[in-house]
């Protein structure tokens, strides 16, 4: 795996490459994550595929989130990856708000062969907001050290019920850096809040209608901690009424346990899945 850089619309994303030969998928992350958010997903179809995952802007290693950052501009920059780099026929894979963008993506494009939504594009009520934005307040805190950071976030994932390891560790030191003799995390809450937002924005119906690939959703149904799932079954009755080729399959992985764990359940169906297209 090499990390790469690219120029588009104005800025630069980073992205993790792993070899293969069979084709090209491109993954993207969550509202708060980067791009080895799909690291077990990366490790099982590389080799086999291509696998490049993304560092949106605001997060990791890219540049810093636009004024107007919002799901559709995210989406834009996905788009002028995939001609930047000259790809064809993508397989897309969006993990929660990747699975927005990805979904969206595909909506625009008539070349994409097939999406994975790994808990994403759904509807969204206040029962999301209650969940999500009561952990964002993190991002703007200060730390002196770094390991003072891995350990608040070691905590809090701990009780998102996220086993901590080697990986998580280098997830939490990739999200940082030091800054005027601090340490932070390298996103803007503010335009993370952004982002969360326009997720009220997202309209599935008005993006499914409009998906003519295939698509494979798999859902949470995971107790996060002590609260519910973030998606509800009822949360994605659009996306299932208006895609017109989708697969559903549920997991009872929460919605974090989902990308920070080896999901030995569900990986059969992803490959099985790609391996169609």
């Amino acid at each position: 795996m090499e990390y790469r850089s690219i120029e588009v619309n104005g800025g630069s994303l980073v992205y993790a490459e792993y070899e293969g030969k069979k084709g090209v998928i491109i993954g993207v992350h969550g509202l708060t994550g980067n791009s080895k958010q799909l690291h077990y997903y990366a490790e099982l179809l590389k080799d086999e595929y291509r696998f490049i995952s993304v560092d949106l802007r605001g997060r990791g290693s890219s540049s810093a989130a636009t004024e107007d950052t919002c799901i559709e501009q995210h989406t834009q920059d996905i788009i002028s990856l995939i001609d930047a780099l000259n790809i064809q026929n993508p397989i897309l894979m969006g993990y929660s708000m990747g699975g927005f963008i990805m979904a969206n993506v595909a909506s625009k494009r008539d070349d994409v062969k097939g999406v994975v939504l790994l808990d994403g594009a759904a509807t969204c009520t206040d029962h999301q907001r209650q969940i999500v934005e009561p952990s964002l307040g993190r991002i703007s805190k200060h730390y002196k050290t770094a390991e003072a950071y891995l350990e608040e976030i070691k905590k809090i994932y701990s009780n998102l019920g996220v086993v901590w390891n080697e990986h998580m560790e280098s997830v939490g030191r990739y999200e940082i850096a030091q800054v005027d003799g601090h340490w932070e995390n390298k996103s803007d809450e503010t335009k993370i809040r952004q982002d969360f937002q326009s997720f009220y924005d997202y309209k599935p119906a008005e993006v499914f209608e409009r998906v003519e690939c295939p698509v494979l959703l798999v859902h949470s149904t995971g107790d996060i901690g002590s609260m519910p799932a973030l998606f509800l079954a009822e949360s994605y009755i659009e996306t299932q009424q208006y895609a017109k080729n989708i697969h559903k399959i549920t997991t009872d992985s929460n919605h974090y346990t989902l990308v920070f764990e080896e999901r030995s359940d569900v990986n059969p169906t992803i490959k099985a899945f790609i391996n169609k297209l």
